[in-house]
């Protein structure tokens, strides 16, 4: 099926967007299916978003959890570790954000952050590295085993669509907190991110927990492959409940609430004047 003929594409090639938020939205109710799932079956998923910076991880993030209840489905992203979590073992500050019975958990960088931005930036040293990537798979063999549903995406994008993104962040005042100071030092690192990131795969592709390579330089493209991708590997039932038939609402009396004039309301600035 040539997907030319089928899916419209905007005059820049990209996924037009009438299609691509009609798309969401049913996507999005699968979603919202799968959570009833996770919940009802006592699931525990766990799910991994990796890239480079301005690979799209936070927009696709933001699309999966937007329809969902924050109790059941939630987003982790750590920051620095401090002191005590640098003594700790690497995996434990990771390990206490895991899900329990009937939760998933995207992970917006997880513990890949060793074998990516610690490793080129050297704030690892070699002898560290080199243990979590010994260590790592058979951490993810560890979750696997548990019961743990675990998927993993890379969100990849070229060096163009990379500059081009920043170059939006900077100009766009909403936007501008995204760009750190930690982007501009990666930003002529791009090679060495490269190489990271295959070696990163070579020792932690594996059959039991693969990799899942998401092309993101069409970001509306990205977002809805990612979505159904998820919903094809995880392999859940519509056990969503049957909708809700409110009973009339019961009249109270004897109730008398106190004078509009005792509020203090925040100002309409917005009130319609004639």
């Amino acid at each position: 099926m040539s997907q030319n003929n089928e899916i419209p594409l905007s005059k820049k090639g990209k996924l037009d967007y009438e299609y691509y938020n009609n798309e969401l939205e049913r996507l999005q109710i699968e979603l919202v299916k799968l959570q009833y799932w996770i919940k009802e079956t006592n699931a525990r998923v766990v799910i991994l978003f990796e890239g480079r910076d301005a690979s799209g991880k936070g927009g696709v993030i933001k699309r999966v959890t937007e329809k969902l209840n924050p109790r059941i489905c939630r987003v982790i992203a750590l920051g620095v570790p401090t002191e005590k979590e640098k003594s700790q073992w690497y995996f434990q500050r990771y390990v206490k954000e895991l899900p329990a019975a009937g939760e998933m958990v995207l992970f917006d960088r997880s513990w890949y952050n060793r074998a990516g931005v610690e490793r080129v930036m050297d704030f690892c040293s070699d002898e560290d590295y080199w243990e979590f990537l010994r260590s790592c798979p058979n951490f993810e063999r560890m979750l696997i085993r548990s019961g743990m549903i675990l998927l993993k995406y890379w969100f990849s994008i070229s060096l163009e669509e990379q500059e081009k993104r920043f170059q939006e962040r900077i100009k766009d005042p909403t936007k501008r907190w995204k760009f750190s100071k930690m982007d501009v030092k990666s930003r002529d690192k791009w090679v060495s991110y490269s190489k990271a990131k295959d070696e990163m795969f070579s020792y932690t592709d594996t059959k039991l927990s693969p990799w899942y390579v998401v092309d993101n330089d069409d970001k509306r493209k990205a977002r809805l492959n990612t979505i159904l991708h998820m919903l094809k590997v995880i392999p859940y039932e519509d056990l969503a409940p049957k909708p809700l038939k409110l009973p009339q609402r019961k009249k109270e009396k004897g109730y008398v609430r106190p004078p509009m004039q005792e509020y203090t309301f925040v100002e309409d600035h917005y009130e319609e004047h004639s």
